[in-house]
């Protein structure tokens, strides 16, 4: 048998009782389940399912590229000045006047 290396891992209560019952039903305790997982992984030479991020995340490098973008469609806007804003301001609270009424 090979020399055995402790592995411990924190996870949340609830979680490890949920899987636990999971790999129960399964036939097989929580060490087995890790086990097969680090086994499996060395198999496939990776983690042995896809990983990927939903569709609804947004990574870094990608919240940056928008940000970056924004500033450079916002750059060719021109300048308004302050009674433009003022203008613009109270059209918009004008319009929302008139849809709540």
């Amino acid at each position: 048998m090979a020399e055995q290396a402790l592995v411990q891992v924190r996870v949340d209560k609830s979680l490890k009782e949920e899987v636990t019952e999971i790999y129960e039903a399964l036939g097989m305790d929580l060490p087995t389940a890790v086990r097969m997982f680090f086994s499996r992984s060395k198999m496939v030479r990776g983690i042995p399912f896809e990983t990927t991020l939903p569709a609804d995340v947004v990574t870094r490098s990608e919240a940056l590229n928008a940000l970056e973008e924004l500033r450079r469609q916002a750059a060719s806007v021109p300048e308004m000045s302050l009674e433009e804003i003022n203008l613009e301001i109270s059209e918009a609270r004008l319009t929302r006047k008139g849809e709540n009424t």
